[in-house]
Order: C-alpha cells, then sequence, then structure tokens
C-alpha cells in the first residue's frame, strides 16, 4: 500500500478537486448527468470496496443494498412525507440489518469466498422478486415520486441537474475521507489482517466474526445511501433495474478496474468505464444500430483487459508510472 501522496500527486489531486467544482459551470446539461454518473458509480464502488478491498469479503448482490436504501426513503416520503435526508438514516438502519442477517448466516455457518458471494447473489434475487409483488411501493410496474417542474428545494432533494452533481461529488469526497479514516485506525488493520491471514489474525486475538460484521454492516450503509440519491435523481423505481444482477456488477467494476483495496482505485475505474460506456451508447444511437447488450459486452471486454494486464488494477500501475505515490522506504 502505498506510503503517502507525492507533491506532484497532491498537486493532481487539487487539480481535479478544483475541475470537479467548476465543472457544472462550464459543461453542458449532458455532461454534468454523465459526470453525475460517473460520480454515483465511484461512491457505490467505493462502498462495496469497503467490503472486499478492505475485508476480502466477496459480495456480488451489492445492488440489494441500493434498491433497499432507494425503496425505503422513497416510501417513507412518498407515504408519510418524510424527507431523504431524515429517510436515509432509515435507508440505512434497514440495509444494514439485511447486511446483518447475510453476514450472520454467512459467518456463523462458515459460508466462505465464492459461496458467500452466491449468498449475497441469492438475497438479492429474492429481493428483486418479493418487490415485484409489494403493490404498496408500486410493484412491477415501477414506484414513482413527485415531481414539481422548476422547483427547488434541497432539503428534499428537488432541484435542478447541478444540484444533483454537488450531491454525488460530496458523496464521494466524504467516502474518500472516511476510508482512509476506517483504513488508517485499528479496524482497519484488522480488515487488512482478516483478508491476508485470517487464521493468523485470529490467533493474534483479532474476533473476526466481528471484523467481519462490521465491514459489512459500513459498507452496506454506504451503499444504501447511494440508493437514496439514485431514487431522489431518477424518480422512479423498477425491481427489475434495482435489483438486478447487472446493476451489482457495475457497482464493483469501478474498484476492479481501477484497483481492489486501493483509497483512489474505484473514483479512477468509474472515470475510465462511464464516460467509456456513455461514449459507445451514444455511437450506437447516432449510427441508428440497434445492437442489445454491446455495452455490457464492452465491459466485459474491459474487465478481461483489466485482469491479463493489469491484475492490481490502473491506479496502483498509474501511481508508480507517475511517482504519484512515496513507496514504502521512501523519504518523505
Amino acid at each position: 500500500m502505498p506510503s503517502g501522496v507525492t507533491g506532484r500527486g497532491l498537486v493532481l489531486l487539487v487539480l481535479a478537486a478544483l475541475g470537479l467544482a467548476v465543472a457544472p459551470f462550464v459543461a453542458d446539461r449532458y455532461l454534468v448527468s454523465v459526470l453525475t454518473t460517473v460520480l454515483w458509480f465511484a461512491y457505490v464502488g467505493q462502498a462495496w470496496n469497503v467490503m472486499m478491498g478492505f475485508s476480502g469479503l466477496l459480495s456480488l448482490g451489492h445492488a440489494l443494498y441500493v434498491g433497499l436504501g432507494a425503496y425505503v426513503s422513497a416510501a417513507v416520503f412518498v407515504h408519510f412525507g418524510i424527507g431523504p435526508w431524515a429517510g436515509m438514516v432509515l435507508a440505512m438502519l434497514v440495509a444494514v440489518v439485511a447486511g446483518c442477517v447475510i453476514g450472520f448466516l454467512g459467518f456463523r455457518f462458515g459460508v466462505k469466498g465464492v459461496h458467500f458471494a452466491l449468498l449475497t447473489i441469492a438475497f438479492a434475487e429474492v429481493a428483486r422478486i418479493g418487490f415485484d409483488h409489494i403493490t404498496w411501493v408500486g410493484g412491477s410496474g415501477g414506484f414513482f415520486l413527485p415531481v414539481e417542474a422548476g422547483a427547488s428545494d434541497p432539503l428534499n432533494l428537488r432541484g435542478s441537474p447541478v444540484l444533483f452533481y454537488y450531491v454525488a461529488l460530496a458523496l464521494v469526497v466524504g467516502a474518500l475521507f472516511l476510508s482512509r479514516a476506517l483504513l488508517h485506525s485499528r479496524l482497519g488493520y484488522q480488515w487488512l489482517a482478516v483478508r491476508e491471514e485470517p487464521d493468523a489474525a485470529e490467533a493474534s486475538g483479532v474476533d473476526l466474526f466481528r471484523a467481519r460484521m462490521t465491514a459489512v454492516a459500513v459498507s452496506s450503509a454506504l451503499t444504501a445511501l447511494g440508493g437514496v440519491f439514485q431514487a431522489f435523481y431518477f424518480n422512479n423505481l423498477f425491481p427489475e433495474q434495482v435489483f438486478s444482477m447487472g446493476r451489482s456488477i457495475e457497482i464493483i467494476l469501478p474498484a476492479i478496474v481501477g484497483g481492489i483495496g486501493t483509497l483512489v482505485g474505484p473514483i479512477l475505474g468509474a472515470f475510465i468505464l462511464t464516460p467509456l460506456g456513455e461514449a459507445l451508447t451514444f455511437l450506437i444511437e447516432a449510427g441508428g444500430l440497434d445492437l442489445p447488450g454491446l455495452k455490457q459486452l464492452f465491459y466485459g471486454a474491459a474487465l478481461v483487459a483489466i485482469v491479463v494486464f493489469r491484475p492490481e488494477g490502473v491506479w496502483p500501475w498509474l501511481a508508480r508510472r507517475l511517482r504519484l505515490v512515496r513507496q514504502p522506504g521512501e523519504g518523505a
């Protein structure tokens, strides 16, 4: 793990932050929407990274927490008039309970590796099927949030695309600082020990069950917050989309491409994958072509390329090439 950011790396990070801060003032509406999507995937990629990257727990069903966060916050807003800032607390709590149920079943009964990943997929699929039949939140016909044209109400997450852009940017920055704080905390070192050598970690006094459950709880809560954003940004929810396996794969790809277990990796991965995917979609539509599944094929090809040529991700390789971080043993 890099021991610190070099002067060059710090300058580039500051320039990137400033560029993102002023982007809405120079970009058109479409580019702002693309950047908002990029930031959303960067955020949920960081949330997933807490489980897999920090503690070594492979989850392929993180769409479950996105869906629960989205539906809970949207339901209390539509039916009870509770705003998203209060509703997100309930949404995160529900997601944590769901994550802890999965974690308890997995860790108490020794479900590990790919079998744990299958368990997460199973719960996401059960939620998808279940929400298809819950008419209180629209069922398979979809759940729609009320929208008033031209309304600007930040307290209820109602406003222009620029408002959502800055909310997404705040989520990414907040997740980055939280991830760094967690990684350099006592809990973070326990996670790394559990990820690398669980038997040795347990022998040294680390409570494996507690460390892993904490990782699941933190990751599920953060991901649910991304679901709240999604609900109020798009104003419609469909179980087939929100809980889909495809959404789970899209969540994990930024971290895999950028670098699992790194702080910047999920952000960089999102800025690589999402614009390329959007550009591919634009070219297909501009050419009048009907090629369903091509975007998924592109993501698959990108994943294969990363696994073959950059198995540790783009960020560690890029950081070394450009000397953006100090390596262990180097001076300040």
